[in-house]
C-alpha cells in the first residue's frame, strides 16, 4: 500500500464528510461500491490526470479509498469495512442517497456519468 492510509481508529468524520462533499468523489465512491477495486486510469476518464489525482489523495488521506501500486498504475479499493466500522451506516446512507438523487435522471445514464467526463 501506498503512504498515507489511516488506521481506522483514526479516520475522522470531518475529513471523511469533506472527501465525501465533491459530486467527483462521490461518483468514484459509488463506482467502487458497485464494481469493486478499479485501476486509476480507468476511473480517470477524461477527467486530467493531476486533477484526479488530487481527488484520489483527498479520498485516500481521509480514508475512504485503498491505492496499491500494480505495475505502472495504481489499483483503488473502497474502504467498505473500515468506514462501517468506524462509522456504522455512513457510507451505506451515503450509497443510498446517490443513487435516490439519480433515480430521476436514470434514463440519462449511470450514476456520475455527467461527472466522469
Amino acid at each position: 500500500m501506498l503512504s498515507h492510509h489511516p488506521e481506522t481508529g483514526k479516520l475522522r468524520l470531518e475529513n471523511v464528510l469533506f472527501a465525501l462533499g465533491n459530486p467527483l468523489r462521490l461518483a468514484i465512491v459509488d463506482t467502487l461500491a458497485r464494481e469493486g477495486e478499479q485501476p486509476c486510469g480507468l476511473l480517470r476518464g477524461e477527467v486530467a490526470k493531476s486533477t484526479m489525482t488530487h481527488h484520489w489523495r483527498v479520498l485516500r488521506d481521509s480514508g475512504v479509498i485503498w491505492q496499491r501500486p500494480l505495475g505502472r498504475e495504481n489499483l483503488i479499493s473502497l474502504r467498505r469495512e473500515d468506514l462501517e466500522q468506524r462509522f456504522p451506516g455512513l457510507l451505506t446512507s451515503v450509497l443510498t442517497a446517490i443513487h435516490q438523487d439519480a433515480a430521476p435522471h436514470a434514463r440519462a445514464g449511470k450514476p456520475g456519468d455527467d461527472v466522469l467526463r
